[in-house]
């Protein structure tokens, strides 16, 4: 028996193994992985509850470019947001040098506020 073959009517070749031929498929080459917390909090939710998507994605090799897509997009997103609430409450960098605590305060409140919004909005939908 040959060691490998090709089938012509499908397009797949085939490796004999214990005395079967099985498909040599394999996953199609993805983009590195540099996607960070929020990445990691979209395939989470992915994995978890939009099981379909996550499936897809991945057999199409398009899982960490999603992945690397939305993280990009949430840290632009937070930037924006983040400055925009800022200047909306007063935020300024005279605050900061004049009472630095009520600054650091507001901020991560600011943060944390802009945080929420974008979870809803680009990674649990």
């Amino acid at each position: 028996m040959k060691k490998h073959i090709y089938d012509e009517k499908n397009g797949l070749s085939y490796t004999l193994q214990g005395g079967y031929y099985l498909p040599d498929l394999a996953l199609p080459k993805e983009e590195p992985a540099a996607y960070g917390k929020y990445g990691m909090l979209r395939r989470t939710f992915l994995e978890e509850h939009r099981n379909g998507i996550y499936t897809t994605l991945l057999v199409q090799g398009k899982l960490v470019e999603h992945l690397n897509q939305t993280d990009r997009e949430v840290n632009e997103r937070m930037e924006l947001l983040v400055r925009q609430m800022a200047d909306n409450q007063g935020v300024t960098a005279q605050l900061k040098e004049e009472n630095q605590m009520l600054w650091v305060g507001l901020m991560n409140s600011i943060k944390s506020a802009a945080e929420e919004i974008v979870l809803q909005e680009l990674i649990y939908i």
